[in-house]
């Protein structure tokens, strides 16, 4: 095999350098050198008899390509097909990232137990022990599933030509490491040589591949971040460990939308999927209380009723106290100061809390009125009715402004059995004998004078 030869790059401003070194003598930057592959053998990673007299590619007039729709395999998971855009789609490498613990193994290996298809599950975490174990919890039946504990991606891509899988899970991309680059599992160099080799085996075999990847504690993806440039979709798994629930985000897709959210439930058995996610946002209770509202948002193309609670109390120290969970503090305080001006209402000498509940973060402007809702109801500690629901943005000048889409809003408040839901006058609304009543506001003032 022909001597791999490599150099070290700084990344800031790519000075060269025989050797590793913590400091770059050009440009003073400290940790900004890698090591970089300046001569790769001719049969590096992914090597494959079949595909050694390829094809060459040639220019297409724009014309004369096909557009016909991309072959999707359905992973007989609705939640996770709905993020995806309908499926995985054939040769795509999509990365899977999340919080310790959160459950990224758990959601690939239940959708890998699941499919009809074959299926090769990677790991270079756990030990085919240990996802045994795991696997009899969620579906002990799978006979398409094959498990290997590797990080060689030599050895790796032997298996895969032994199996001849039709999907590829690898848990995790951050422990796989290279013959070719000698840096440690994890580095920068490791992992953008693995993902070059495995975006290079999908795409000639056409076989989709999935890659889990680990974050640091800032919440972004582990390794460069060419790392998310390089892959056709970046897949969020969010959610907090002492909630049961777990939220899915397409934060990029080449083949779909990414406003798309899928919703789960964590049980013993596995990830349950969520296919009416109001009713797990809205809180089950038999008496009316103060400060709570439930506004009517939107997910993507998915309608969702979500309940918004607020505090209002006497500051008990100098500072008034402004804190929001799931929502933007910022715009907590514009509304407050609206409330102030517009309304009349003193709270700059209170305390003002508000949530989000079910652990989610939501920045639609529709829910603006129901935070101003939850807010007086809190402060005047008059119970707002169950049935009544809001979606509306609320401007600077007081005024009650628009929101998109709002006709899919309504009928999801319909469904769901509320019989109020206030919206802006100036929505165009074209929906015609429905139950529920629609109350049209202009002004931050009209409100208050329904609800107080």
């Amino acid at each position: 095999m022909a001597k791999v030869k490599t150099t070290f790059f700084c990344q800031n401003c790519g000075a060269q350098y025989s050797k590793w070194q913590g400091q770059c003598n050009a440009c003073k930057q400290w940790n900004t050198i890698v090591e970089e592959i300046i001569q790769k053998p001719e049969t590096s990673g992914w090597k494959s008899e079949k595909t050694t007299a390829q094809r060459v590619s040639k220019p297409l007039r724009i014309k004369d390509i096909d557009t016909s729709q991309e072959i999707r395999i359905n992973t007989l998971d609705a939640e996770f097909n709905r993020v995806l855009g309908g499926g995985i789609v054939q040769g795509s490498l999509t990365l899977l990232g999340g919080e310790p613990g959160i459950g990224k193994s758990t959601l690939l290996l239940q959708i890998a137990l699941k499919l009809p298809y074959k299926t090769l599950y990677v790991s270079g975490e756990e030990s085919q022990k240990q996802i045994k174990m795991r696997a009899e919890r969620i579906n002990p039946d799978s006979e398409n599933c094959y498990i290997l504990t590797e990080t060689k991606t030599q050895n790796i891509f032997k298996q895969i030509e032994a199996v001849e899988p039709d999907i590829v899970v690898i848990d995790s991309i951050q422990t796989l490491h290279s013959d070719y680059i000698e840096s440690a599992a994890g580095s920068i160099s490791q992992i953008k040589e693995c993902t070059a080799e495995l975006i290079k085996f999908a795409k000639e075999t056409n076989t989709p591949v999935v890659l889990i990847g680990h974050i640091t504690k800032d919440g972004n993806i582990a390794g460069p971040k060419i790392l998310e440039h390089m892959v056709d979709t970046v897949l969020q798994f969010e959610g907090d460990r002492n909630h049961v629930f777990r939220i899915l985000r397409a934060h990029k897709n080449r083949f779909g939308s990414t406003h798309e959210l899928g919703i789960y439930e964590m049980q013993g058995s596995g990830l349950r999927e969520v296919s009416n996610p109001s009713e797990i946002l809205i809180s089950k209770k038999d008496e009316e209380l103060s400060g709570n509202a439930i506004a009517a948002t939107l997910e993507g193309m998915r309608p969702l009723m979500i309940e918004v609670q607020a505090l209002v109390s006497t500051a008990v120290y100098g500072t008034p106290q402004r804190s929001a969970t799931g929502f933007n503090a910022k715009r907590l305080n514009m509304l407050l100061a609206v409330l102030e001006k517009r309304a009349g209402f003193k709270l700059g000498a209170k305390d003002v809390f508000l949530n989000i509940t079910g652990g989610i973060t939501v920045d639609d402007p529709a829910i603006d009125l129901a935070v101003v809702a939850a807010i007086l109801s809190s402060n005047e500690d008059v119970a707002l009715p169950k049935d009544y629901c809001f979606a509306a943005e609320v401007g600077l000048s007081g005024e009650i402004r628009p929101v998109q889409r709002v006709e899919q809003r309504i009928l999801e408040a319909e469904k769901l059995g509320f019989a109020t839901i206030f919206v802006s006058k100036y929505n165009k609304i074209s929906l015609k004998n429905t139950q529920i009543k629609i109350q049209m506001v202009a002004k931050i003032e009209d409100l208050v004078g329904i609800l107080v």
